[in-house]
């Protein structure tokens, strides 16, 4: 039997439970995969209580790793036993088993554990875009990240530093200072909206940011777009504390020609070639030392609701991983 997560109506963690299904023959360009973790993100939270719409009922989870156990016909691109990871749709990671579109199965290296891909995946990806797409990060670049306690910021900070970035982190609480300072930011900032411009100014000699990247939405939208330079870069792509207000084009304008952008893992990885390199580009960066998986905590499949307290009340400092 396979045991998966599965929700019927929008709420909080208790909506989640859990369900014994059979196990199902992959078709045309599918895989079964045998998982041994998957990894639990903000994004998961959101499509749990409805700022995110999904169809319901409905799985849970983007993202997970295991072996590959039985594959449909036409497959070339994974072979039974190899052992794989991925960090797109279709929604359904919670799960002991399951069946996955076989062209975005990413092969891992045998050194890299299941737990470690499934913690890094789906934040490694994002990551490789936001610094390398959506912005160009480089040497020079002054940038202002949000969120560097957590999974996908503690990614971030470490790649942005190989890339030459002069990191300036924001975290939500003192207790995390020191972690950010850990993973290389140059300066850290304990989040203040009514300061928080002022602040970056004045870690930067008053020039400001090239770049910020925002997922926090409504309450640090505003102080965001102030703590840029002229013609710098908003990346707004996240919204732990709601859909930001509407933006009125001028405002861009009289704040110093500001570009605005809400990009998406899956704008990103529309193909299945730019994911396979996106998702190497990752492997080669934490191969190479550049980006390390760090997994702050592990809960077993039938406790994914306490995984999402522990997300969403802000008491996790790291990724979430699932084991079934």
């Amino acid at each position: 039997m396979v045991q998966v997560i599965r929700l019927d109506r929008l709420g909080g963690p208790e909506v989640l439970r859990i369900e014994n299904l059979g196990e199902r023959e992959p078709g045309p360009g599918e895989a079964w995969l045998e998982q041994v973790a998957a990894g639990v993100n903000y994004l998961d939270v959101t499509q749990r209580n409805g700022a995110v719409p999904i169809a319901l009922p409905s799985g849970l989870g983007l993202e997970g790793a295991g072996r590959v156990t039985a594959v449909g016909p036409g497959v070339t691109s994974v072979r039974v036993g190899d052992r794989a990871a991925y960090a797109t749709g279709p929604i359904g990671a919670y799960a002991s088993a399951r069946l996955y579109p076989a062209e975005r199965l990413v092969r891992i290296p045998d050194e890299m554990s299941f737990d470690d891909a499934a913690a890094v995946m789906f934040k490694g990806i994002t990551a490789q875009y936001l610094l390398k797409t959506t912005y160009p990060v480089g040497p020079g670049t002054t940038m202002v990240l949000y969120g560097v306690a957590g999974g996908l910021g503690e990614i971030m900070a470490q790649w942005a530093k190989h890339l030459g970035a002069f990191v300036i982190g924001v975290v939500s609480k003192e207790a995390s200072v020191e972690k950010a300072k850990g993973l290389g930011c140059d300066a850290v900032l304990v989040f203040n909206p009514l300061t928080l411009a002022a602040d970056i100014a004045r870690i930067t000699d008053g020039r400001k940011a090239d770049v910020v990247y925002d997922p926090i939405g409504r309450i640090s939208f505003e102080a965001s777009l102030d703590s840029l330079r002229p013609r710098g870069t908003m990346v707004s792509f996240g919204a732990s504390s709601g859909t930001p207000a509407p933006v009125e084009l001028a405002t861009l304008n009289r704040k110093g020609s500001l570009f605005l952008t809400r990009p998406s893992l899956a704008a990103h990885t529309a193909t299945a070639f730019e994911y396979q390199e996106r998702a190497r580009d990752l492997l080669e960066a934490i191969a190479s030392g550049v980006v390390t998986p760090r997994i702050w905590g592990k809960y077993p499949l039938a406790d994914a609701a306490q995984a999402h307290a522990a997300l969403e009340s802000g008491q996790s400092s790291g990724a979430i991983i699932l084991k079934p």
